[in-house]
């Protein structure tokens, strides 16, 4: 299966799938953090070549719940509503199977309700971090590895000019069961 990974700069999903046997390629403006198949440029120059599935991670930075008290700055300067754009472009490509990844936010209002909250602490990750998915053409992710002590890592992150990076990194427990399930 052709399988393209956009917004991820990690690697972490795309070499999940292509441990599985999958043609798989990671896109962002960003290099990639492990070496492979990555191409670093506008996801939109690539997403009409014939994919079977795409799991898109679009920047939250505008959308999430966790910097609300800036929405205010951010509706008046057009960030939040180039956000919203950009996670509506990728559920309207021509690709059958669509997985689109990000936390609790305002999309559930600007596009519809996630069809799957997950959390990584059900994938054999012990943390706390809400993550909604909208799906078309694919199945819910069932949990594959329960963990009962849990911690709110990405919350602890310390200012700094990584914090965002390694906080938008997806868990490598619900990257395999991505891999497994929509594979």
């Amino acid at each position: 299966m052709r399988v393209l990974i956009a917004c991820e700069f990690s690697g972490i999903v795309r070499d999940a799938f292509t441990k599985k046997g999958h043609d798989v390629i990671s896109c962002d403006f960003l290099p990639t953090e492990i070496p492979g198949p990555h191409y670093q440029g506008d996801i939109f120059d690539i997403i009409n070549d014939q994919w079977d599935l795409m799991v898109a991670f679009p920047p939250c930075t505008h959308l999430a719940v966790s910097g609300a008290r800036w929405f205010a700055e951010k509706q008046k300067d057009g960030r939040q509503q180039e956000g919203i754009d950009f996670f509506i472009s990728l559920t309207q490509s021509h690709i059958d199977k669509i997985a689109i990844e990000n936390p609790v936010g305002i999309m559930s209002t600007y596009y519809k309700k996630p069809d799957q909250i997950i959390q990584p602490y059900e994938f054999g990750d012990p943390f706390q971090k809400k993550t909604c998915l909208w799906l078309k053409g694919l199945v819910k992710l069932k949990p594959t590895n329960i963990v009962k002590e849990r911690e709110q890592k990405c919350w602890k992150e310390p200012p700094g000019p990584e914090r965002w990076k390694n906080r938008s990194r997806t868990y490598k427990g619900i990257a395999e069961a991505m891999a497994v399930v929509w594979g």
